[in-house]
Formats: C-alpha cells, structure tokens, sequence
C-alpha cells in the first residue's frame, strides 16, 4: 500500500463499509476508528479480499502490497 493507487483502492474500500471512519492513510499505515471489535474485522477482511496483507494489533495495522503494483 505504498503507491497513490493502492492507498485509493483501500479508501475505497473502506468508504463502503459502514460505521467506520478514516482517522489516517499514508503509505503503509492506515488508522481507522471503527464502533466495534467486529466492524474491525470486517475492515482487515475487505482489505484482505481487495488484495493486502493487514500486520500488527493493539490497534496499529499496518498493510503491504499483494497486487504487485507496489513493488
């Protein structure tokens, strides 16, 4: 998630869900501030279903690339 084009395909993403809001997104890192554990779930399984890996816990994920667009 490093390119402008993987950080908007993750935005977009994310904009579909509902009861989620995007505090940062920067190459890398994304921050967000869902309701619940659950609506957390489901923002790192559309993240991984749009093709990225989502590290971390404790509330810091970070996320790289599977698409290949970012090298």
């Amino acid at each position: 998630m490093q390119s402008t084009h993987c950080q908007t395909r993750v935005s977009n993403v994310i904009q579909q869900l509902q009861n989620v809001r995007i505090e940062k997104l920067e190459a890398g890192f994304l921050t967000i501030s869902p309701e619940n554990d659950e609506i957390e779930a489901e923002v790192i399984a559309a993240i991984e279903e749009a093709g990225y890996k989502v590290d971390g816990g404790n509330g810091s994920k970070t996320s790289t690339c599977s698409t290949g667009c970012c090298g």
